[in-house]
């Protein structure tokens, strides 16, 4: 059977099809789960063009997300100077930055990726300077939650297909390191493909790529699914969907997306691997 690549054109028809079915607000659900989130704030600058962090803020605190990587944090440049009150973000949502050392003196994050939490210990930073011809960077974070150990990787990957293939393979080669933690990687991929033809293909098998992929670009009309939440175990993420409300479509180009983690059971099933694993020695 011949296998054909989506389009860019199957998406927006997709889009166009299931558009009734955007939620009119936030869904609010009780549940167990960790909620983690991604979101790429654009330097704070929405699609009215006006530069607003207060609103990037409200949209943050609309999430509630237990972990939350912002991309674009810092202006691009100039002195690259953070963009969003911390401050805030700590009294208003009880959230407080994985401390990193940035590359310039006003920076939030690492080559603009700000990783944000809420309760645990951060055990250990990795600052990951990523492959391809655009500077890009990764945080790779162990951070022990109340559900259990947890690794975080919050990355910004490039624009061009090649340096994102590059870039999963050295992300791929940081995951391998420890293997024991579940892992989350998380941020804007800049890849819309879920197939063979996609560039996220070299996480596997550790990553599914194709699994829970949901449109998050262009935020007032989302037809491609750049932003994304992959896990490892793959029972990890049990729940992916938009944050898709009348301010995060106008305080950003991107949508923020929101999963759903099962920690506990994650764990469970990585030390059977483990188990497995001695066995067969």
């Amino acid at each position: 059977m011949r296998h054909t690549r989506p389009s860019v054109s199957a998406s927006i028809f997709a889009a166009v099809r299931n558009r009734n079915k955007r939620p009119a607000g936030i869904t609010r659900v009780v549940r167990n789960d960790l909620l983690i989130a991604s979101y790429n704030v654009h330097k704070c600058v929405g699609i009215d063009k006006k530069f607003d962090p207060d609103r990037v803020a409200h949209v943050i605190g609309e999430i509630g997300a237990d972990v939350i990587a912002i991309q674009e944090a810092d202006k691009r440049f100039g002195e690259r100077t953070g963009l969003l009150d911390l401050a805030r973000l700590h009294r208003e949502n009880s959230l407080v930055p994985v401390p990193v050392t940035s590359l310039y003196p006003k920076g939030h994050g690492w080559h603009g990726n700000l990783l944000l939490f809420r309760e645990g210990v951060v055990r250990r930073v990795q600052q990951l300077v990523l492959p391809g011809l655009e500077p890009r960077g990764a945080l790779v974070v162990d951070i022990d939650l109340e559900a259990g150990p947890l690794r975080i990787i919050a990355a910004h990957l490039g624009l061009l297909r090649h340096s994102r293939q590059q870039q999963s393979e050295a992300i791929l080669n940081a995951v391998k390191a420890d293997p024991s933690r579940p892992a989350l990687l998380l941020g804007d991929l800049n890849e819309w493909r879920v197939g063979k033809g996609s560039s996220l293909h070299f996480l596997r098998p550790v990553f599914d790529p194709a699994k829970n992929a949901v449109p998050s670009f262009p935020s007032r009309f989302p037809v491609l699914a750049l932003d994304r939440v992959l896990g490892h175990p793959h029972s990890l993420v049990t729940t992916i969907e938009v944050h898709d409300t009348p301010l995060a479509r106008v305080a950003s180009d991107h949508l923020p997306i929101k999963a759903y983690v099962d920690l506990k059971s994650a764990l469970a099933e990585t030390e059977e691997i483990k188990d497995r694993a001695s066995l067969a020695r």
